[in-house]
């Protein structure tokens, strides 16, 4: 049996123009709204996947205020069955104090009588992009650690991993307890039923505070890149244009002549 926790995080959503904050700290969320990193959307199915093969549970966690709540919530409608919030100003954290508050719950669920064999998290922050956290847990808990995976599967007391390396996927075998970060790709997130919505609200999320001082991020700024230039060719008007929209579908191959 194995107990799985997931990190996750409350970030913005990058499906709309991507906006700084007035320090350029942080990616602006106001506008575009909230939700989940699509690694840890994915780290959260996988966690589902693990538990339901083996028998364990999954549990949720996030830092951040109590708006991210929702993001547990989410979870849990998806198979989640336990979620914890420490409560904080998530901007105001760097990726040292992030793994410190993890391995500290880690470590009171463990002496609470709840272990969690697996960690899960994100390859990297969606708003920050710290790819930090994950091997800075491993550290604290003295856990094996594999970054980037897409696949991750357990057995007996073994976690395999499977990376997409450069030469084709790498596969990595583990002891447990251990850590693993995830990357999108590997497994297709389930969408939360109305039932698992209803299911989700009634569960008491654990609320925590941080367990230190914070040392905060030891960044200088974020910064856009620049827009990729678009250039327009104009073919024709009207039927005169036929011939040009032919040679053009027969230079990008989708038109034999």
């Amino acid at each position: 049996m194995a107990d799985v926790l997931v990190c996750v995080k409350r970030v913005p959503d990058s499906s709309s123009e991507v906006v700084l904050t007035e320090d350029a700290q942080a990616v602006d969320g106001r506008y575009a709204g909230f939700t989940t990193s699509p690694h840890e959307e994915c780290a959260v199915e996988l966690a589902v996947q693990i538990t339901a093969a083996t028998g364990g549970e999954v549990s949720v966690l996030t830092l951040g205020d109590a708006d991210a709540v929702e993001q547990l919530r989410s979870a849990l409608a998806v198979g989640a069955t336990a979620a914890t919030l420490v409560e904080t100003d998530a901007s105001k954290l760097g990726p040292a104090d992030v793994a410190r508050e993890v391995a500290a719950v880690v470590r009171a669920h463990e002496a609470g009588g709840t272990p969690h064999e697996l960690v899960l998290l994100g390859n990297d922050a969606a708003d920050s992009g710290d790819f930090q956290v994950g091997i800075r847990l491993a550290y604290e808990l003295g856990r094996p650690v594999v970054n980037g995976a897409k696949v991750v599967s357990v057995e007996g007391d073994t976690v395999t991993a499977h990376v997409d390396g450069p030469e084709g996927v790498e596969t990595y075998r583990v002891p447990l307890p251990a850590v693993v970060t995830i990357r999108e790709g590997g497994v297709e997130p389930r969408y939360p039923s109305v039932p698992g919505r209803m299911k989700a609200k009634k569960v008491a999320i654990e609320e925590r505070t941080l367990s230190a001082e914070p040392t905060g991020p030891k960044r200088v700024r974020l910064t856009l890149p620049p827009p990729v230039p678009s250039n327009v060719q104009v073919l024709g008007e009207g039927a005169a244009a036929a011939p040009a929209v032919v040679d053009l579908f027969e230079e990008l191959g989708v038109l034999a002549r």
